[in-house]
């Protein structure tokens, strides 16, 4: 069958962003959030029965509130740029900010349980699946404030940190270039599209006048960026510092339920390997002709080797091989997919007026999906498809679990997508029937890794950097610039030619509300997946074990989980050394394959 490339939202809510179903469901949650600051804030002693309710009560309404976001937002990134959905949003936002009032009275209530009381509440039947999470908001309740700052600092956020975020989409969506491609003809593309180009672009001159387009275009939005990064970054080190975090990092390890020692173990394995990918920029820079490489060439596709030339794919192919070798490791892995791509669950149509990269969310209420992408045709595209669907996955092995047990941290939420795109890499390179095609996808193969360990590294420190000299004041453009091209300098290891000086102003990672330090958490999963995809390999029923692994994702930290499933201790180099030992493994494959092209 052929495979639709646009989404069913009709499923959540019929009828677009007029849809009364979404009106009612806006109505109710404003009805039930009401009702549980009501009882969450009763002066009455509550007791464990009450305590039960409103475990239950939470989950509900968090849930009705994460499927209506995922709808509205849904409909702007497939919109982007359009402000019909803003008030929506707006609205969910306010919703939001409400419900989280109660729920640090919730958490309060928690923590004032004796220690025997709580575990006692604990072990109940009707909250002991949650009793991890439970105890995460019992442990959080002690930096909160009183609740009048509190909920002053919650309705804050939508016009602070929550408005600077948006305010970046309002930059992005309003941004187009104009370039000029191989035939002499004027090609204007959004933001979006131009990231796609970039990465993807099989000319490399055409490229060069693609990047040094969006370098001007991001430019000439340079001081509204400036403007934007500073003041959210100000909002959450003012939020930080009243809640007790000790700098700008403690939030996002807690979040990602990892220590500090791991975060340092990682990082440290990170540089003292980056050295290995100089050899292949070297090769990299003679396959593609070129005499210098720059940021637009770090993943730049080798489109022409001895006899072979790479074919473009049609969404539907595409769609059949990642399930069929989903199959070949998890049978219930490719059922998923089938289903994701046969309801509808994925945006992948290549067209303007898009939300620039691809994500996932769940949609709790109804236990689906909705990926969004844009697919060209290539195998990175592809690639992209299966990553998406390894965080649906992971979150549909956990639809039979209470919503607080599907709350699983973004570090480990990348360890089941990129386990699912290194499934479909190696199976494109396993498939190849040359030498010139294997080394192709092994290339196509390896700008993970050129991600993860260089592109990723230098996100973190310019990020790193930024926010420490956010703390004495303002960070202007310039010097934002100069802390990129240093950040990308020492990342790369000085291998690139040419830098991207407004890599921070196009990032969209680095303007997210919710999740900061949005970038580090996507090494962890690479590395872990990595880790784990070597695992795969000598376990006798490998999806019993993987579906066990992702079930406790939610439910134990980070060094705890590789720990029990993995036997491996996070905080020491040796697990994450052996990941990177890979990575070495398929570059010296593309170098000794590649040797006969040059």
């Amino acid at each position: 069958m052929t495979y639709s490339q646009n989404w069913n939202l009709d499923r959540i809510y019929p009828g677009g962003i007029d849809s009364p179903a979404l009106a009612e469901k806006l109505t109710t949650l404003t009805k039930q959030i009401t009702a549980f600051n009501q009882q969450a804030t009763s002066s009455d002693e509550l007791n464990f029965d009450d305590l039960v309710t409103l475990t239950k009560d939470a989950q509900i309404i968090q849930s009705g509130l994460s499927t209506a976001g995922l709808f509205v937002n849904a409909l702007a990134a497939a919109d982007y740029g359009n402000d019909r959905y803003q008030p929506y949003q707006n609205q969910i936002a306010k919703l939001s900010a409400d419900y989280q009032t109660p729920l640090n009275n919730f958490a309060k209530l928690l923590a004032q349980l004796s220690a025997s009381d709580f575990a006692t509440f604990q072990a109940l039947p009707a909250v002991q699946p949650v009793a991890f999470h439970l105890n995460e908001l019992r442990q959080g309740a002690k930096r909160l404030l009183d609740p009048t700052t509190e909920d002053l600092l919650n309705q804050y956020q939508l016009d602070g940190l929550k408005a600077w975020s948006k305010h970046y989409d309002t930059i992005a969506g309003g941004l187009k270039l104009t370039f000029v491609d191989e035939h002499g003809q004027d090609v204007t593309l959004s933001a979006g599209q131009a990231l796609n180009q970039i990465e993807d672009y099989p000319d490399h001159i055409v490229r060069q006048r693609i990047m040094q387009a969006f370098e001007t275009m991001w430019g000439d939005a340079e001081k509204l960026s400036a403007d934007t990064i500073n003041h959210l970054a100000g909002a959450r080190l003012t939020e930080q510092a009243a809640h007790g975090y000790q700098d700008h990092l403690a939030e996002p390890l807690e979040l990602n339920r990892m220590s500090r020692q791991t975060l340092t173990t990682m990082w440290q394995v990170v540089d003292a390997n980056k050295g290995m990918f100089d050899a292949y920029f070297d090769r990299k820079k003679a396959l593609l002709g070129l005499t210098k490489l720059g940021w637009q060439d770090q993943n730049a596709p080798i489109t022409q080797l001895g006899d072979y030339q790479p074919q473009t794919i049609s969404y539907t192919t595409a769609a059949n091989f990642i399930i069929s070798n989903f199959g070949k490791y998890s049978p219930k892995m490719a059922t998923f997919a089938k289903q994701a791509f046969e309801n509808g669950w994925i945006e992948a149509e290549n067209r303007p007026g898009k939300t620039p990269g691809a994500w996932m969310e769940s949609v709790p209420d109804i236990h689906e999906s909705r990926i969004i992408t844009t697919f060209t045709g290539s195998v990175n595209d592809t690639a992209t498809i299966a990553h998406e669907l390894g965080h649906a996955f992971h979150s549909s092995v956990l639809t039979d679990l209470p919503l607080w047990r599907d709350q699983y941290a973004m570090n480990v939420a990348e360890t089941a997508s990129t386990f699912a795109e290194m499934l479909i890499a190696d199976a494109n390179v396993q498939a190849a029937k040359s030498n010139a095609e294997k080394v192709v996808l092994l290339d196509a193969k390896l700008t993970n890794p050129v991600a993860m360990f260089l592109n990723i590294r230098a996100r973190f420190l310019f990020e790193d950097a930024f926010y420490r000299e956010r703390k004495n004041g303002f960070v202007p453009a310039e010097r934002l610039n100069e802390l990129m091209v240093a950040a990308e300098q020492t990342a790369f290891n000085q291998q690139l030619d040419e830098w991207h000086p407004h890599f921070w102003t196009s990032k969209l990672h680095f303007y997210i509300d919710d999740v900061p330090f949005y970038n580090f958490p996507y090494t962890f999963g690479y590395l872990f997946s990595t880790g784990i995809y070597a695992w795969a390999q000598t376990q006798p029923d490998f999806e019993t074990a993987y579906i066990a692994l992702l079930r406790d994702s939610a439910n134990m930290t980070s060094e705890a989980l590789a720990q029990k499933h993995l036997g491996v201790d996070l905080t020491q180099p040796d697990f994450w050394q052996s990941a990177a030992d890979l990575v070495k493994t398929d570059i010296d494959e593309f170098l000794a394959l590649s040797t006969e092209f040059i």
